[in-house]
């Protein structure tokens, strides 16, 4: 029998390419899988930097406690009797309107408090502001009637000259303790303080010139 002839060439395996193929898929398919990676963690860093940030807000906006402020908006009178140069007297009944301002975003609820008027530096009159609440970034208007006198002044010299002028200056000053409370858990001590000066003019009976720290 005739021996079967050989080729001079090896055979290729017929799986060659298939496992060429298999390679370049898992090569492909760990890519993916680290681009994935990759991108669940941007995701995890940006929604970290966007929660500090909101929290940063928080904290410098709603978080920041300030003092309310306590200030003489206006004044109108229903009894108005002046002196004059020579004999210096005054005996006033002010309508005052006082303001509470907060600019919180929690309502300042402040306790009972007392208003001093003072002439050249001594007391003429006082008003007494009720307990109350002022809400959060708002402002509240408090009406008071009180008196105004000249009896405690132990010297009139100046009042006579300021009398002849035609302003009789004036100053407030007061304190309204209280707590700002926030979000009906936060509870932060603070107080509204006042601080006015304002001239009574006694040609038009009116309170002005009102300026306030």
């Amino acid at each position: 029998m005739a021996e079967k002839s050989q080729s001079p060439y090896p055979l290729v395996p017929v799986n060659g390419h298939s496992r060429s193929d298999e390679e370049s898929v898992s090569a492909h398919s760990k890519e993916l899988k680290k681009k994935k990676r990759m991108k669940c963690l941007l995701y995890i860093v940006l929604f970290a930097v966007f929660q500090t940030g909101i929290i940063l807000l928080f904290a410098l906006t709603v978080m920041r406690i300030r003092n309310p402020k306590f200030r003489v908006r206006s004044g109108s009178f229903d009894t108005f009797d002046v002196g004059t140069e020579a004999s210096p007297t005054f005996n006033l009944r002010m309508n005052t309107q006082f303001t509470v301002k907060n600019t919180n975003f929690g309502h300042f609820k402040y306790e009972l408090g007392t208003v001093t008027f003072a002439y050249r530096g001594t007391p003429v009159g006082q008003a007494t502001i009720q307990k109350a609440r002022a809400r959060a970034r708002s402002t509240k208007k408090v009406d008071v009637l009180l008196n105004l006198s000249s009896r405690s002044l132990s010297n009139t010299n100046e009042l006579g000259s300021d009398i002849s002028m035609g302003v009789l200056p004036l100053t407030s000053y007061s304190k309204l303790d209280g707590k700002i409370h926030l979000m009906k858990v936060i509870k932060r001590k603070k107080s509204a303080q006042m601080n006015c000066t304002m001239d009574i003019e006694t040609a038009s009976r009116t309170l002005g010139n009102i300026i306030c720290k």
